[in-house]
């Protein structure tokens, strides 16, 4: 079982932001288990927190931009990928400005701070999210598509085609998250300088240089713009290499304009804030259809885990069988309802019941259509949980348990004959003087059946 992860110190970056220009200080903070990516606003009052979510998602123009209760966060992914590269769970990210500083165009300073602030497990475990089939996503529009497959790891290939000489078609693959740090994270940010001409006309790339982004030249250079692009990178000359890329910088890998559309890819999916396992496909990524099937998953992935049926291995040996139980429960039969418990921890307990028709219930309820009694169902969930409270004493056989409440009974489907009965019993609360709260589900047929909310209380026998 993996555990989930956070940094163990604070850590703070400063640079400057890419769109915006401002100077900008950013602090890594340890965050608590389930609390995942979230940034922090420390410039505005209040200190609005805006959680990497999405849901969130309100433009992708240049980057990936977040927008809750009208606080953004600009340009996102970078910062994004460098957490889910280095298998961190949880962080907070502070911020005194919207946007991330730009750093070198890459993530690869933001993991370089990771790793000096440590990484630790948590105690909670880590919740994956398995890929059982394919889902796809296509902009209709560009012809962009992502697809995500089964697979044992994480594994992502950025597969890019702009149509121009300079570039041309690039592949990047990246099969285990462990890759991320040596072939992904130092992969620059790029632009072409037909972009590169727009963005310096509506005074965006402020702080943009060099060094922080590949510029492929795509068409011959103006001598407005070449006057442009000095003014706004601070250099007396720029020329253009021969491989077509503006100079003061060097390649780190002939592909880095596909590895770099894969860290964004791993960025943009961090929104859908659940780990991953299976293979993403992404032919010509870009923010928008990334963002675009992070949102499509997330809502997937909410469905269903509220549809969420847990798997147990029925046929290995069982913690108890009908006569351990006996020996703590003072029920018998025929008003035993739980034949073996599967599993327990200190706030879980899963039992299980064998339905029959030589249940004596059965002749009355009803001949002809024997249904088992949901009050049955959910006496045998009780029953389960009882094996809980009574094992949280020395000498369970020395004590009687009683219900006190029950709440939010459902039934859903008709247990029948032939059917085996899954209980799954959840503390809400701790166990307190004797006193259990739980949630409990009853399973048959790969569904949930029957579910509650049970109080009961444990009393020592007169």
């Amino acid at each position: 079982m993996v555990k989930q992860k956070t940094i163990k110190n604070e850590i703070t970056l400063k640079g400057v932001g890419l769109h915006t220009g401002q100077e900008v200080t950013m602090t890594f903070k340890p965050a608590p288990v389930n609390n995942g990516f979230t940034f922090v606003r420390v410039d505005l009052e209040g200190s609005p927190i805006i959680e990497a979510d999405a849901n969130y998602v309100v433009n992708t123009q240049r980057g990936t931009n977040l927008e809750k209760l009208g606080v953004k966060i600009q340009t996102s992914e970078h910062v994004l990928a460098a957490f889910v590269g280095c298998d961190i769970d949880n962080v907070i990210i502070e911020l005194n400005a919207s946007e991330p500083p730009i750093m070198d165009g890459s993530s690869k300073f933001f993991v370089e701070a990771i790793e000096k602030a440590e990484i630790v497990e948590q105690s909670a475990e880590r919740v994956y999210y398995v890929v059982k089939e394919v889902i796809s996503y296509t902009d209709e529009a560009t012809g962009s598509e992502i697809i995500l497959m089964p697979a044992d790891d994480y594994q992502v290939t950025a597969m890019v085609d702009f149509g121009t000489k300079v570039l041309g078609t690039q592949n990047a693959t990246m099969k285990s998250i462990s890759e991320f740090k040596t072939e992904i994270a130092d992969s620059r940010t790029f632009s072409f300088l037909h972009e590169l001409e727009t963005l310096l006309d509506n005074g965006l790339i402020k702080g943009g240089d060099l060094n922080n982004a590949i510029v492929y030249v795509d068409k011959e250079i103006s001598a407005k713009t070449m006057e442009n692009l000095k003014v706004a990178f601070g250099k007396e000359n720029i020329s253009v290499k021969p491989n077509g890329i503006l100079d003061n910088l060097t390649l780190h890998y002939p592909n880095e304009a596909a590895r770099h559309k894969l860290l964004d890819v791993i960025g943009d999916l961090a929104l859908v804030g659940t780990k991953i396992k299976g293979k993403v496909i992404a032919n010509k990524p870009g923010h928008f259809v990334n963002t675009q099937f992070a949102k499509k998953l997330s809502k997937i992935i909410k469905i269903e885990q509220r549809n969420q049926i847990p798997v147990f291995d029925l046929n290995k040996e069982p913690l108890m069988d009908v006569n351990k139980i006996m020996s703590m429960l003072p029920h018998r039969p025929p008003f035993l309802l739980v034949d073996k418990i599967l599993e327990m921890t200190e706030s879980c307990v899963v039992g299980l019941k064998n339905v029959t028709m030589n249940e004596d219930y059965f002749i009355g309820h009803f001949p002809g259509a024997p249904v088992m009694p949901g009050v049955l169902i959910v006496e045998a969930m009780a029953q389960t949980g009882g094996i809980l409270i009574l094992s949280s004493v020395p000498d369970p056989e020395n004590y009687l348990t009683y219900f006190m409440k029950i709440d939010n009974v459902k039934f859903k489907h008709k247990v029948l004959p032939g059917d085996t009965l899954v209980f799954k019993c959840d503390l809400i609360s701790p166990i307190r003087r004797g006193i259990c709260h739980m949630q409990a589900s009853a399973y048959a047929n790969g569904r949930l059946v029957t579910e509650a909310e049970l109080m009961a209380q444990i009393v020592k026998k007169n």
